[in-house]
């Protein structure tokens, strides 16, 4: 018999990869140009007056990070780390009390219209994910919503 060390991962404190996904959303605009939005966060400007104050607050952006307080979560903040033109932008997480990624991936439909997905990715133990699992995947439903409703001109 193998000697097997202790740890929190054989432990199971630590879980795997736990992916959420949104439903694929219509977008009535061209691929290059919802592209050309979601890849420059200084974009954000033109939705931030839909950021509810009670669920944001320390709303701030530039060109490739974004940062935000989201109580009871805490402050998150978030950096593009690879964009792949005119298809996906993803982004990691620098400050989070739990990491995580986002993809937000863009398909063209025809020359006026494309289709969005949006999914996360994190490492999550099986009692942290039991607790966010329900929560999350609304929030990347939601924020799926928000995306395909931006005027991307």
């Amino acid at each position: 018999m193998k000697n097997e060390e202790l740890s929190l991962e054989t432990m199971g404190l630590f879980g795997g990869e736990s992916k959420f996904e949104s439903s694929v959303k219509m977008v009535p605009y061209p691929q290059q140009a919802v592209y050309d939005n979601i890849s420059d966060l200084r974009n954000l400007k033109k939705v931030q007056d839909r950021v509810p104050d009670d669920k944001v607050s320390d709303f701030q952006y530039d060109e490739d990070t974004v940062s935000l307080n989201v109580p009871p979560v805490g402050e998150l903040k978030l950096r593009i780390c690879d964009r792949e033109e005119p298809k996906c932008v993803k982004f990691e997480t620098l400050q989070s009390p739990v990491p995580f990624n986002v993809w937000i991936q863009v398909l063209p439909v025809d020359e006026n219209s494309s289709k969005m997905k949006v999914t996360v990715k994190a490492e999550l133990n099986p009692f942290i994910k039991g607790m966010v699992e329900k929560p999350l995947q609304e929030g990347v439903e939601k924020i799926a919503d928000a995306l395909a409703q931006v005027h991307y001109v």
